[in-house]
């Protein structure tokens, strides 16, 4: 059956027309094979339904609402359903048929939420903040060094759905991962929340690093020899890109802590140790962006002592060529003045003697202001 034919199924159960809005749409589009398990189409909102029993990937067959009722009667298995960037009408459907509450869906449909994990009733709502490294040849004032998307995950007893934002950050190799793994597949949907969330914290600390290189550049190019003429745009730039990682990283602390330390009726028991697992990696991600701030201010600083110094070495050398300067124009403004009795006007090597005190007048200041390194 067609996605369009899974989508007017689902519209059948909601309570004012369910997705008959999503089916139009989906008819336009083109079609989806929802069980191939690394297919990201970026034209449908559906990527991916699969059904897992016991930790493996069962027969796909029949649409989205036969495969949900017959996972409930069989009373084990989950069913994983990827979705990218869904409208309202989209997800409607879906929200009804796995009883979403109406907050979490807002949240999800809307994106650019703070990263958070919460309870509703049965299930569970995460929201992760993706980040991706931008790569670039130079960085300048403007580059952009981190792209930032989002995940949301909801978990419930037979059902995992992820809801994806962004340009990046697909799903398709953790599911193959996941697949490879059948004793942590079979611990049910919560093994899956596990696998977004080490996924996310994971992608964190490659794009750190990738961050530590851009700030090991700049700090080169401070203590350089020309580290003065440095364009401070770029130090800002990078302290603007790490508040955004900042922002992605830190809020998601507490949630994390909460998922290994409180029980949750949906959350395995076992799965917990390894939630406290992503939590430490977190916590190094944590502490790395807080070093690296700490570092980027006192790059910042450091430039900003280097111009000064510049500055006023720039100021010593004016200073000292205008004290050399001054020797002529004092002694021309006093023969300037056309008095009629002035020394030795009137004798014939008077002038070439004026020259000679002015050039020797010249080279002792000079000399005197190289010596203190003025010049």
């Amino acid at each position: 059956m067609t996605m369009a034919g899974n989508l007017r199924k689902v519209a059948g159960l909601g309570k004012a027309g369910g997705l008959r809005t999503v089916a139009r749409l989906a008819r336009r589009r083109p079609r989806v094979d929802l069980s191939h398990h690394a297919r990201s189409p970026l034209g449908s909102s559906v990527v991916n339904c699969v059904t897992y029993q016991d930790g493996v990937r069962a027969p796909s067959g029949g649409d989205l609402v036969e495969t949900v009722e017959r996972t409930r009667r069989n009373g084990h298995g989950f069913v994983w359903l990827g979705l990218h960037e869904p409208t309202s009408d989209e997800f409607a459907g879906i929200a009804d048929l796995f009883d979403l509450h109406p907050l979490a869906v807002e949240d999800a449909v809307e994106a650019h939420q703070r990263p958070k994990v919460e309870r509703y009733g049965e299930a569970l709502f995460a929201v992760f903040k993706t980040v991706c490294y931008v790569e670039h040849e130079e960085l300048t004032a403007t580059s952009e060094v981190v792209d930032t998307g989002e995940i949301m995950v909801f978990v419930g007893r037979d059902f995992v759905i992820t809801v994806r934002h962004g340009r990046h950050g697909s799903l398709g190799p953790l599911r193959e991962a996941l697949e490879s793994d059948t004793a942590q597949l079979e611990k049910g949907p919560s093994a899956v929340l596990h696998a977004v969330a080490d996924h996310v914290v994971d992608d964190y600390l490659n794009v750190i690093d990738a961050v530590q290189s851009d700030i090991d550049q700049v700090e080169t190019d401070v203590f350089a020899e020309n580290g003065a003429r440095l364009d401070p745009g770029r130090i800002y730039q990078l302290k603007r890109e790490l508040l955004e990682l900042k922002r992605a990283v830190v809020p998601l602390g507490r949630p994390l802590l909460d998922l290994a330390d409180r029980p949750v009726r949906v959350v395995d028991p076992e799965i917990q140790a390894y939630f406290r697992d992503v939590s430490d990696h977190l916590l190094r991600a944590t502490e790395q962006i807080a070093a690296f701030d700490e570092l980027l201010n006192s790059i910042l600083q450091a430039h900003l002592a280097q111009v000064t110094v510049a500055q006023n070495e720039d100021m010593r050398k004016i200073t000292a060529w205008a004290a050399v300067i001054a020797v002529p124009t004092m002694v021309c403004g006093v023969y300037g003045m056309n008095f009629e009795h002035m020394p030795e006007l009137h004798w014939r090597f008077g002038y070439p003697l004026v020259l000679g005190v002015i050039a020797v007048a010249c080279l002792v200041l000079h000399r005197g202001f190289r010596r203190n390194g003025w010049l």
